[in-house]
């Protein structure tokens, strides 16, 4: 009997300890495991949120990338085009130049010649002038014969 009493004992003993657990201890655990596995979740929501974010600020930072590069091949082809409107307004000015400088070299050779011919038609004249004077043993009144120098002049 004494080993029942001793048992039967053992069971009340463990009966209230396992109400005692039932009623203060699991109800603490359960709380401290529910709001760890509550920041747990949270936690995970919180980084695949993240990852989202992540993904989408990747994707914002490859569009404004490509944005930046299509701009820069933009502005490198503005510049060419610029660059070739200039070489070629350069040229045409460069062309026009030359033509005016041509144009007015074609007209002070052409002065020149016209400067040559009239000298040389005096030189003409006057050599005429001497030649007559030789032939004819006197000298040649200039006033007296200026219609006959002028028709010689034109003639030569």
């Amino acid at each position: 009997m004494d080993i029942n009493m001793s048992l039967i004992g053992q069971m009340i003993t463990f009966a209230v300890l396992v109400w005692f657990s039932m009623k203060f201890v699991f109800p603490a655990l359960n709380t401290a495991l529910d709001e760890r596995a509550k920041r747990i979740a949270d936690g995970l929501a919180a980084a695949d949120q993240g990852q989202a974010s992540m993904a989408v600020a990747e994707k914002r930072a490859q569009e404004a990338l490509n944005g930046a590069r299509e701009e820069a091949s933009q502005r490198v082809a503005d510049a060419e085009k610029r660059a070739q409107l200039v070489a070629e307004e350069i040229k045409q000015n460069a062309q026009a130049e030359a033509a005016r400088i041509i144009a007015q070299a074609q007209s002070d050779a052409e002065q020149q010649l016209s400067k040559a011919r009239e000298q040389l038609r005096a030189q003409v004249a006057d050599l005429a002038i001497k030649g007559a004077e030789q032939i004819l043993k006197r000298e040649v009144n200039q006033a007296a014969h200026a219609e006959m120098l002028q028709r010689l002049a034109v003639e030569l």
